[in-house]
């Protein structure tokens, strides 16, 4: 099983992940965690982060947690994850994938803007954020939507609330 988590930068997806693998790994041994800025780390982050480097780096995730699945490793990814297509091609080609959308309000998300990403794109002085200039397309088909205030509690509450509506893992 893959858990995939989406939002926008400091929408939780990294914190929540963490907790998500802590509470499951004494269950199941072999389960990792992917998380986007990790895997651009990896790679050198050769992409960019305009739309064709987010499309690579997609890929590189999607395909990434299909390589583990395939081998019977469950992951939890945590994942800004704006294209459709790939959250589509994520059903197709996992054995089995839980989807979660983190819906954090953008005033909360600058509020946590622990990166400065927003306040830079709003001064004008970075590009390509996602959620400023960048647009961020919602979700068409998550599992699980987490909105306010569901999504405002402390992360063990929220990672209570997913481990209640996930299949079981096997």
């Amino acid at each position: 099983m893959v858990i995939w988590l989406i939002g926008l930068s400091g929408a939780g997806k990294t914190t929540i992940g963490a907790e998500l693998v802590r509470q499951l790994r004494p269950r199941i041994a072999n389960l990792v965690f992917v998380d986007g800025d990790a895997i651009r780390e990896v790679w050198g982050d050769s992409p960019g982060h305009d739309i064709a480097g987010r499309q690579v780096n997609a890929a590189r995730a999607s395909r990434l947690c299909a390589m583990l699945d395939s081998q019977g490793i469950h992951a939890v990814a945590a994942i800004l994850s704006i294209f459709p297509e790939w959250q589509a091609w994520n059903r197709q080609h996992f054995s089995s994938y839980f989807e979660v959308f983190l819906d954090t309000p953008m005033d909360v998300l600058e509020r946590r803007d622990h990166k400065g990403l927003y306040a830079a794109a709003r001064r004008g002085e970075m590009k390509n954020v996602v959620g400023v200039d960048i647009p961020f397309p919602r979700p068409p088909r998550p599992d699980l939507v987490l909105a306010p205030p569901a999504v405002l509690e402390p992360p063990h509450a929220i990672v209570d609330r997913i481990l209640t509506r996930l299949p079981a893992i096997t």
